[in-house]
């Protein structure tokens, strides 16, 4: 076996799958390191949760082959039911027994013989709930309750862990503090684990690397930096991120466009959409482009601007003062942009 399979935690080759006789996923390729947290990023309906399952064991695929490390789980002549996969698993509801203790419900997961041992004191102490082992899981936090799902799938030591969009039920200030303890948790512990979620900020702070799955294929698997910078086509530069895309000319390394001349990524020649990141563009004085809205989040403004028959967001620091109507100039900073030929050109 190559050296980059061995060192894989998590081998996914060529999986399809379909309910009754609507295809699911379709030739999908995914490989996890081990220690690295992927988090598989989509719209609603795209595949991700059947996937997940697919790897767990809860579903079989119709084609292709699934490998935990060396071990062959899922294949054509071969199924390995969840028991015996060494996987954990968080569901979205966090699936916990409302008439067990929080002991209880974390000593679930193990086999009889080790539910009186200490992995589960171990996996309490983890998620920094040892004091709470006794208490029934409706007197604790959302958060808190979340932790205990979290500390059941950890007490019977997985080789992965499965996330099936985690923080999803937590409201906004509880998801980003939970989010941060579980990252810092994950990483300390170097487990493999991949998480299921259709929030780009969740994908881009937790994982090492993100999956982009649209329509049941896996579009393109990067770091975040690398699929915020260099999208692979204009539905993933459209979908990760805030982008504003603006007619061009292409010849060779640059685009003409109505804020000026933009360096490419990559040599293209004819009609192009450009696709701007609102840090690469700022504003100035000028009579180009029309101020049609300001959002203002604290730590800085997002300014629609109007140029031709482009919408452009500009991200301004948080002391601009920006109104609507004002007329100003744009012009790009950044090093180079993103393009695409426009829909049906080459």
């Amino acid at each position: 076996m190559p050296e980059a399979a061995s060192e894989a935690a998590l081998a996914v080759e060529g999986v399809g799958h379909r309910y009754d006789s609507e295809p699911v996923l379709s030739d999908v390729d995914l490989t996890v390191r081990r220690g690295d947290a992927v988090a598989l990023l989509g719209p609603s309906g795209c595949g991700k949760t059947t996937l997940l399952r697919i790897i767990a064991g809860l579903e079989r695929p119709a084609e292709g082959s699934v490998r935990l490390g060396n071990a062959l789980v899922a294949a054509a002549d071969t199924f390995v039911p969840p028991e015996r996969r060494r996987v954990g698993m968080v569901f979205q509801d966090w699936a916990l027994f409302p008439h067990m203790s929080v002991a209880k419900n974390v000593a679930y997961g193990l086999p009889s013989s080790e539910r009186s041992g200490p992995r589960v004191g171990d996996a309490l102490e983890l998620v920094g709930l040892n004091d709470f082992a006794e208490r029934a899981p409706a007197t604790l936090s959302g958060g808190q309750q979340q932790r205990v799902a979290l500390a059941r799938a950890l007490a019977p030591h997985p080789d992965v862990l499965l996330l099936d969009e985690p923080f999803s039920s937590l409201d906004t200030a509880l998801r980003v503090e939970v989010r941060t303890e579980v990252h810092r948790l994950l990483a300390e512990l170097e487990i493999t684990t991949i998480f299921v979620t259709h929030d780009q900020e969740e994908a881009f702070v937790v994982g090492d690397e993100v999956a982009v799955m649209n329509a049941g294929k896996v579009v393109q698997v990067g770091t975040p930096a690398e699929l915020y910078r260099r999208p692979a086509d204009r539905w993933v530069a459209e979908f990760v991120g805030t982008v504003s895309p603006v007619r061009g000319m292409a010849s060779g390394g640059d685009a003409a466009t109505a804020i000026g001349p933009i360096r490419l990524h990559e040599p293209l020649t004819g009609d192009v959409d450009v696709f701007l990141r609102p840090e690469q563009l700022v504003l100035g004085v000028g009579e180009a482009g029309l101020v049609e809205l300001v959002e203002f989040y604290g730590h800085d403004n997002m300014v629609f601007v109007r140029v031709g028959d482009s919408l452009l967001k500009v991200r301004t620091g948080p002391e601009s003062e920006y109104r609507r109507g004002d007329r100003v100039a744009v012009k790009f900073v950044g090093r180079s942009a993103a393009a695409f030929a426009l829909p049906g050109r080459s």
